[in-house]
C-alpha cells in the first residue's frame, strides 16, 4: 500500500494557537473596546470581490494588483479576488448597499486579506487587519478623530511608547497637480540614474518614487522638491486643522514630508504610526484621506479617510496576556461520580462560570489535570458517604461561596 503523504502548511499562511492565540484575541478585543468608546459601527465584508473593485480602487500599476492579489475565475467566468485590503470592499459596499442615507458613516471591520509576497517576520500572505472608516465626512474633525482613536488603541494595548505617529500633507488636486509637474520634472533630469521600478511609475505615478527603497532612487528621491511649496491655501488650512487637533486631543506627531500616496484619490491627510520594534519594516497602523475613491468606482464624489492595521504585527508587540483560569474544575476521584461531575460542570456552566470536568485517568492524574486549568475553586467528588468537597482557590469576587454550595446542592441532591 502506497504511503499517504501528510498534507502541510500552505506557505505564508499560520495556524494560530497557544500564546500567538491569545495575543490575536488580545489586540481583537482591545479594538472592540477602542470601537464602542468612538461610537463606530461594526460591518462584515465579503472575503473576495470582483476583481475590478480591487484594481480600481487600488490602482492597476500598483505592485499589490500587478504582483500580489490573488484572483481566480470562478465556474461562472467571472473574475474574482480575495480581498487584499478593507477600504475597497466597504466603499463598493457604500455605494451598493445605499448606506449615502447613512453618511456620515463610522465603520470598523477585522478579518483575514491575503496577498502574495514573500513571508517574512510578522508578514504572511494570509493575514489579518483591522480596520477604522469615516465615509461622507469631508471636515478635518474626522481625520482628527481617527488619528484619536488609533492612539488611544495603541495605549489600550500598552504598546504606545516607543510608536511615532509621522504626519503629511497631501493636498487638493490643484496642490497635487502643481507638485506632481515639479517632481515629474526633477526625475526627468536623473532619468538614467534611476531604478527600472522608479522608470516604470515616472510617466504615472511620480510620487511613488519618493517610497522606492531602492539605494539608486533614494538620494535622488531625497533631494526632490516638498509639498510644501505648493500647498493652496484651502489645502495649507486643512492641514493645520488636523494638527491643531491632534494638539487638542493630546496625539503627539511628527512631521513627515516624504510619506506619499501614490494614488490620485489620495487627498490631504496621509499618516503612519512606526516603531523601530519591528525591524526594517516598521509600521504597524497606516492610513489616509480617500476623496477621491467612490468616485473612481462610479459613485459621486464622496470624502472618506481611514486606516488599517495588522494584527498579527500590533500582537508581536503586545506582552503576552495570562492565560484565562477555569473559574471551576470538578474531580471526580472515582469512576462512580463521573456523572455527578458532568451533571455539576453544566450546572456552573448555566450560572455563567467556566467549569471543566476530570473524570479519566487516576486520581493523581485527575488532580493534576485540574490544577493545570489554574481553577478559582476547585471541586472534588469522593467515595468518602458520598460527600462533595470544596477547596477555595482564592476566587477573585465572582460569586459568593454560599452561591456556590447552593448549586452544588441543587446538582448533586443536596451532597456535602
Amino acid at each position: 500500500m502506497a504511503r499517504i503523504e501528510t498534507p502541510r502548511r500552505v506557505r505564508g499562511t499560520q495556524d494560530i494557537f497557544g500564546e500567538d492565540q491569545r495575543r490575536h484575541a488580545h489586540v481583537l478585543a482591545a479594538f472592540e473596546r477602542v470601537r464602542r468608546l468612538y461610537c463606530f459601527s461594526r460591518v462584515d465584508v465579503p472575503v473576495f470581490e470582483d476583481t475590478q473593485v480591487f484594481a480600481r480602487s487600488i490602482g492597476e500599476t500598483t505592485d499589490v494588483v500587478a504582483k500580489e492579489m490573488y484572483t481566480f475565475e470562478d465556474r461562472g467566468g467571472d473574475s474574482l479576488t480575495l480581498r487584499p485590503e478593507f477600504t475597497a470592499g466597504i466603499a463598493r459596499a457604500y455605494l451598493t448597499e445605499g448606506w449615502q442615507q447613512y453618511a456620515p458613516i463610522k465603520l470598523t471591520t477585522s478579518g483575514p486579506v491575503f496577498r502574495y509576497e514573500r513571508p517574512q517576520k510578522g508578514r504572511f500572505r494570509q493575514f489579518h487587519q483591522i480596520d477604522a472608516e469615516v465615509i461622507g465626512a469631508a471636515e478635518p474633525a474626522a481625520d482628527v478623530e481617527l488619528l484619536a482613536m488609533a492612539d488611544q488603541l495603541l495605549l489600550d494595548l500598552g504598546i504606545a511608547d516607543g510608536v511615532t505617529l509621522q504626519l503629511n500633507t497631501l493636498g487638493d488636486a490643484e496642490t497635487r497637480h502643481g507638485w506632481r509637474s515639479a517632481l515629474t520634472a526633477h526625475f526627468e533630469r536623473h532619468r538614467g540614474d534611476l531604478s527600472s521600478d522608479s522608470l516604470a511609475r515616472l510617466d504615472k505615478n511620480p510620487m511613488r518614487i519618493l517610497d522606492s527603497k531602492d539605494p539608486r532612487d533614494r538620494p535622488i528621491a531625497g533631494a526632490a522638491p516638498g509639498i510644501d511649496a505648493h500647498l493652496s491655501r484651502e489645502a495649507g488650512a486643512f492641514f493645520e486643522a488636523v494638527t491643531r487637533g491632534l494638539d487638542a486631543t493630546g496625539v503627539k506627531w511628527t512631521r513627515n514630508a516624504r510619506l506619499v500616496r501614490g494614488l490620485d484619490y489620495y487627498r490631504h491627510t496621509a499618516f503612519e504610526f512606526v516603531t523601530d520594534r519591528l525591524g526594517a519594516q516598521g509600521t504597524v497602523l497606516a492610513g489616509g484621506r480617500y476623496d477621491g475613491l467612490i468616485g473612481s468606482l462610479g459613485g459621486p464624489e464622496t470624502p472618506g479617510v481611514g486606516w488599517a492595521a495588522g494584527v498579527e504585527r500590533l500582537a508581536m508587540l503586545v506582552a503576552a496576556p495570562a492565560r484565562d483560569g477555569v473559574d471551576i474544575a470538578v474531580v471526580a476521584e472515582v469512576d462512580e461520580f463521573e456523572m455527578a461531575a458532568i451533571k455539576l460542570t453544566a450546572a456552573f456552566r448555566r450560572e455563567g462560570l467556566s467549569a471543566e470536568a476530570m473524570t479519566t485517568g487516576s486520581p493523581k492524574k485527575r488532580y493534576d489535570k485540574a490544577l493545570r486549568t489554574d481553577p478559582a475553586y476547585m471541586i472534588s467528588l469522593s467515595r468518602d458517604a458520598g460527600v462533595v468537597r470544596v477547596r477555595e482557590r482564592g476566587l477573585k469576587g465572582k460569586f459568593h461561596p454560599d452561591e456556590l454550595r447552593k448549586i452544588i446542592s441543587s446538582a448533586t441532591g443536596g451532597l456535602e
